[in-house]
């Protein structure tokens, strides 16, 4: 009898419920169009939720976020505006997003969210699902996040379950290999696009079609870019591309070097997959390898970096108006 108050006090604490159900439909005869229906009854059975699909339907995942809580209070008013965003690590780009509860610790969402996946792809992939507090004014931060392989769980049955947030975890975007050359007199600043690899998947087929922005910026104002050709289906393209920008002496101790991998698509927006920034306000291996190419001109110096989330880099660059700048005297 007590373990099964402990229990019950502990399911209490667990910060997210989520259900999950796999749909797997058959082919039938066009005279047969019913729809399936499963009714799913949430832990005390005070609510029903219902999944419909129709018989002739792909395979189809339908998650349902039903109530958070306990969630950290992120509000100077000791309170929260949470919602939540969940995707599957497969396909980025199909993200849904449930409304936003207002001043609430222990919001109740009861949204269900349906996701087209083959099922060769279903013990690959990764459901996640992240909590964000809403802000008008700023940046949404982060609560927590829950990270569920699909091959963990057996997907033809429901499954309706509390579980713990985690701090988000930082994920791989992936490395880039470029040289660095700089010739004090003659101005010009050389940067060869190499290789990369690892890169963050991005398509629903597992790959990306990734391409490389190369961009400067002086005194924190967006100047001058170029960007490589586009290679299809990859997470580890080869490009050796040459771009040269001309840059004074006088100016070389303002500038920083933009490097920034792209998800190129024909129908949709092309989507970041990582970048970093090199110069004189960088830290770390970026910092080192500006230097090496100051201390050795003409030499080109070659090396590889981990590309960073998009807004770490950007919140650290502090960028100001979009304009072209032009150089002094010219």
């Amino acid at each position: 009898k007590w373990a099964l108050i402990a229990i019950a006090v502990a399911a209490g604490l667990l910060l997210i419920l989520f259900l999950i159900c796999i749909i797997k439909c058959c082919c039938c005869k066009k005279k047969h169009k019913k729809k399936e229906k499963l009714n799913l009854q949430n832990i005390n059975g005070s609510t029903t939720a219902s999944l419909v699909c129709s018989s002739h339907c792909p395979s189809s995942m339908k998650v349902g976020v039903k109530q958070a809580a306990d969630l950290k209070a992120m509000d100077s008013g000791g309170t929260s505006d949470p919602y939540v965003i969940v995707y599957l690590t497969s396909d980025m780009r199909k993200k849904y997003e449930s409304k936003v509860y207002r001043k609430t610790l222990n919001p109740v969402f009861n949204e269900t969210f349906t996701f087209q996946i083959p099922q060769a792809e279903m013990s690959e992939s990764t459901l996640v699902m992240q909590i964000y507090d809403f802000n008008r004014f700023a940046k949404h931060d982060i609560i927590g996040e829950v990270r569920l392989p699909l091959g963990d769980f057996d997907l033809q049955h429901v499954i309706e379950q509390w579980q713990e947030l985690l701090p988000p975890r930082q994920e791989r975007l992936g490395e880039i290999c470029f040289s660095l050359r700089y010739i004090p007199s003659t101005s010009k600043l050389t940067v060869v696009i190499l290789e990369a690899k690892k890169l963050k998947r991005m398509d629903s087929s597992g790959l990306s079609d990734p391409f490389v922005k190369v961009q400067l910026i002086l005194n924190k104002k967006k100047w001058k870019k170029k960007k490589t050709g586009v290679k299809k289906s990859t997470l580890s393209p080869y490009f050796n591309e040459a771009f040269n920008f001309e840059v004074p002496f006088n100016q070389i101790q303002n500038i920083d070097l933009v490097i920034s991998v792209w998800d190129h698509d024909k129908v949709t927006k092309n989507q970041q997959i990582g970048k970093l920034f090199l110069g004189c306000r960088a830290t770390g291996n970026q910092l080192r390898h500006w230097s090496d190419m100051l201390a050795n001109p003409r030499r080109p110096i070659a090396q590889w970096h981990n590309l960073q989330p998009v807004e770490e880099v950007d919140n650290a660059l502090g960028l100001k108006s979009h304009f072209k700048l032009p150089l002094p005297g010219k």
